[in-house]
C-alpha cells in the first residue's frame, strides 16, 4: 500500500503542473508564460548576429564598452582613456602617447557619454565620440576597426561632463564644462579666493570642429555664469543649428551644493545658436585666449604610432558682446538631462526635483527671442519667459525624472530615479500612457537612434546604478545592472537584465549593419609604414644605438624570428618592434616578457607594437605568445640572454636555421 499510495503522488505532478499553467499562465509577475516570450525575443542562436551594437560608457573604467541587442553578450571593450593590459593600449610606445594631457602622462579617465556620429540626423556608423569628465577630453573612436583614433583636451574647463554631444552632420562636437572655474580678462589670475564664487568664477562651453577626415580641433569657446552645466543634446529639423545645455546650481553657491544650489524654483536651459556663433569665430570675432590643451592623435601615415601637440590659445566668444548666441529658457528644478525629440520642435527637460517634465516648444522659443518677450537676463543673456516658450508639463512623470529618448512614433520615454521606473508619454498631448519598474534606480536610457531624427524604436536599455539582488554576489562590489525592454507594441515588456562594467551613464545604439560593413579585418603587410616594421622574417634583426636596442622582430603561426637572442646587457633599454605577419582575420599575437614593467601587446595581423624591457639583472629570460593563435600555441616561444653591464658579448640571434 506504502509504494501504491507514492505512486499515485508522483502520477498526479504532471496534473498539478499543468492545472498550475492554467491557472497562473498569464500573470505577468515574471511567470513561466511571459519568461517563455522574453527569452525567444533576446534568443540569439549560435552563429547568429545581434540585430544592434550597444556603446556603453565604461564610467570610472574610462572605456567603452561593446555589447550585442538584444542578447546583452558582451562583445568587446574599447579603451579609450585608461591604460589596458589586455592588448597594451596606453603601455606599448605606439599608444603611450594617447594618454598626454597638459597634467602629463594620465592613465585613467571618467567615461560618461558616448555619441554616434551622424549624417542627415541619422546615425552612420562612421565614429563614436566619448567624454572624459575628470580630466576634460574628448575621444573619437573608429568604428572601421574599434579603436580610439584622437583625445582631444578641453582648455579652461573642469569636469566636462556635458558632451559628447554631436551636430546633426557631425559638424560639431560640444563639451561644457560641469564645475566652473576662476576666468578673467587675459586667465593671468587662477589664484583666487573661493569664496569670491561668484565674481570670479566662470563657465564654458566648448565646440569642436570635426573635420571630414575627423579631425577635430576646438573651434571657439562661448564664456558662460557660474553655474554647473550639465547635459546636452543639439538641435534637429527645425531647431538645426541650435544646441541645448542644461544648467543647475543657478544660486551659484560654492559649498553644501545639495541644500544650497536647490533653492531657486527654476534653473536653466541654455539655448546656443552655435550657427551664429560659427560665423562670429569665421569672423575673427571674440577674443584668442590662453588656453593650452593637448591634441593627441594616431598617425596612419606613420605606422599607426600616436602623436601630440600643445595648443596654446582658443577664441572665446562672450554673449555680452555678441548678440544672439545664447538664451536661457527657465527650467525646473535642477534639470539634468535635456533632449529633443526626432521632429526637432520639442525640447524636453529632466528636473531632478520637478514634480513634472517640462516640454519646450522650439517655435515658441523663436517667436519669444523675436518678440523679446524675456523677463531678465543674467551676464547679459537674456531669460525667456518661462510660460511663453512652454509647450505642455508632463504630470506625474515618476520621481526624479532624469532623460528622455524617443522612438519615433510620437512616444517619450524617461526615467525616474527615485520611483526606479521608465514612464513613456505622448510627445504631443504630454499624457502619460505607460511605465514600467526597473531595478534600481535608473540613470540614462538608451534606444538604437533615439536621440536622432530617426529612432529605431524597438528595444530601450535602462541603465540602473544598483545592481544589488539582481545578480549571484560578488562581495561589496558588483557590476551595474542594465535592462532590455521592449518596446515595440504599446505596453512595454521587461526582457533580460545584463551586467555591464563600471558604471555606465549614457550609451548609445545603432542596427549592425551600418557598423558591420565598415569593418576592417587585418591591416595589409604592404600598407605598414612603420619605421620599425618588419614585413619578412628576413628583415628581422638586433641593432644597438649606445644603451638603446632595437630588436626587429616577427611573429606567424607558431613561432617569432628570433627566438633566440644575445648581446643584451644590464642597463639597455630594449625595444621589441614586433611586426604580425598573418593576414588573415581574427589571427592576432601575443607577445610577453618576464621582468617588463608594463603590460603584453596584443599585434594584429599586419600591425606592428613597440614594448619596451629593461632588464635589472644578469639571466636569461622567456619571451612567448600570451594569445592561443594554433595547436603549437605553447610551443611559441623564445629567450633573451643578458650579460653583465661592462661585458663585450656580441649580438646573436636567430632561429637556429
Amino acid at each position: 500500500m506504502k509504494n501504491t499510495k507514492h505512486s499515485h503522488r508522483f502520477w498526479m505532478l504532471p496534473a498539478v503542473a499543468l492545472l498550475s499553467v492554467m491557472l497562473f499562465g498569464c500573470n505577468g509577475n515574471g511567470n513561466f508564460s511571459s519568461n517563455t516570450d522574453a527569452a525567444q525575443k533576446v534568443y540569439v542562436a549560435p552563429g547568429e548576429l545581434d540585430e544592434f551594437y550597444g556603446f556603453m560608457s565604461g564610467g570610472y573604467n574610462g572605456q567603452l564598452g561593446v555589447y550585442g541587442i538584444p542578447s546583452g553578450r558582451h562583445i568587446f571593450t574599447v579603451p579609450v582613456f585608461s591604460q589596458a593590459a589586455v592588448n597594451g593600449y596606453g603601455y606599448s610606445e605606439e599608444t603611450k602617447a594617447m594618454l598626454n594631457t597638459t597634467h602629463g602622462f594620465v592613465p585613467w579617465g571618467d567615461a560618461h557619454h558616448p555619441e554616434l556620429s551622424q549624417t542627415n540626423g541619422e546615425t552612420d556608423g562612421r565614429w563614436i565620440f566619448i567624454n572624459e569628465n575628470n580630466t576634460p577630453r574628448v575621444a573619437r573612436i573608429g568604428l572601421d576597426e574599434f579603436k580610439t583614433q584622437e583625445i582631444i583636451e578641453i582648455p579652461n574647463s573642469a569636469g566636462n561632463h556635458a558632451s559628447a554631444f554631436v551636430t546633426p552632420n557631425t559638424e560639431y562636437v560640444s563639451a561644457a564644462t560641469r564645475f566652473s572655474i576662476p576666468i578673467d580678462a587675459d586667465m593671468s589670475n587662477m589664484d583666487v579666493s573661493i569664496d569670491s564664487y561668484k565674481d570670479t568664477f566662470k563657465g564654458t562651453l566648448s565646440f569642436i570642429k570635426v573635420s571630414e577626415e575627423g579631425k577635430m580641433n576646438i573651434d571657439f569657446q562661448i564664456l558662460m555664469p557660474g553655474f554647473d552645466y550639465d547635459l546636452s543634446h543639439a538641435g534637429k529639423g527645425p531647431s538645426d543649428g541650435w544646441a541645448f545645455f542644461t544648467s543647475y546650481n543657478s544660486e551659484q553657491a560654492h559649498t553644501l551644493l545639495e541644500i544650497n544650489a536647490s533653492k531657486n524654483d527654476k534653473d536653466f536651459i541654455a539655448a546656443i545658436n552655435w550657427r551664429k556663433a560659427a560665423e562670429y569665430a569665421k569672423e575673427g570675432k571674440g577674443k584668442m585666449m590662453p588656453g593650452k590643451h593637448v591634441r593627441n592623435y594616431i598617425d596612419h601615415e606613420e605606422g599607426g604610432i600616436a602623436k601630440s601637440e600643445t595648443i596654446n590659445e582658443v577664441r572665446v566668444l562672450d554673449p555680452r558682446e555678441l548678440d544672439g548666441i545664447v538664451y536661457f529658457l527657465p527650467t525646473p528644478k535642477s534639470p539634468h538631462g535635456v533632449d529633443v525629440d526626432p521632429s526637432g520642435q520639442y525640447i524636453i527637460a529632466g528636473g531632478k526635483l520637478s514634480t513634472v517634465i517640462p516640454v519646450h516648444s522650439f517655435a515658441k522659443m523663436i517667436d519669444a527671442i523675436d518678440s523679446e518677450d524675456y523677463e531678465g537676463e543674467v551676464m547679459g543673456i537674456p531669460v525667456l519667459k518661462y510660460d511663453s516658450i512652454l509647450h505642455g508639463e508632463v504630470q506625474d512623470p515618476g520621481l526624479g525624472p532624469l532623460h528622455t529618448e524617443f522612438d519615433g512614433k510620437g512616444y517619450a520615454y524617461t526615467t525616474a530615479f527615485i520611483s526606479s521606473e521608465v514612464v513613456k508619454w505622448e510627445i504631443e498631448s504630454t499624457q502619460v500612457v505607460d511605465r514600467i519598474d526597473t531595478y534600481y534606480s535608473p540613470g540614462h536610457l538608451m534606444i538604437p537612434g533615439g536621440d536622432s531624427q530617426k529612432p529605431d524604436g524597438k528595444y530601450l536599455v535602462a541603465l540602473n546604478k544598483i545592481t544589488k539582488d539582481r545578480y549571484l554576489p560578488t562581495g561589496p562590489e558588483m557590476f551595474h545592472s542594465a535592462q532590455l525592454i521592449d518596446i515595440s507594441g504599446d505596453k512595454m515588456q521587461l526582457l533580460l537584465d545584463f551586467p555591464t562594467e563600471g558604471e555606465p551613464h549614457y550609451a548609445q545604439g545603432i542596427a549592425a549593419e551600418k557598423v558591420m560593413k565598415r569593418q576592417k579585418r587585418f591591416y595589409k603587410l604592404e600598407d605598414n609604414t612603420h619605421p620599425y616594421r618588419a614585413t619578412t622574417e628576413a628583415q628581422t634583426r638586433v641593432e644597438r644605438d649606445g644603451d638603446e636596442v632595437h630588436v626587429y622582430m616577427t611573429t606567424i603561426r607558431s613561432h617569432f624570428s628570433p627566438d633566440n637572442i644575445e648581446g643584451i646587457k644590464v642597463g639597455d633599454k630594449v625595444y621589441f618592434h614586433v611586426t604580425n605577419l598573418e593576414q588573415d582575420w581574427d589571427v592576432p599575437h601575443g607577445f610577453a616578457i618576464i621582468g617588463a614593467n608594463n603590460s603584453e601587446l596584443l599585434i594584429m595581423p599586419g600591425e606592428t607594437l613597440t614594448l619596451t624591457w629593461e632588464p635589472k639583472k644578469v639571466g636569461v629570460f622567456p619571451f612567448y605568445c600570451t594569445d592561443f593563435c594554433s595547436a603549437l600555441h605553447q610551443e611559441m616561444q623564445g629567450y633573451v640572454r643578458v650579460s653583465p653591464e661592462n661585458s663585450d658579448i656580441d649580438f646573436k640571434y636567430g632561429t637556429g636555421k
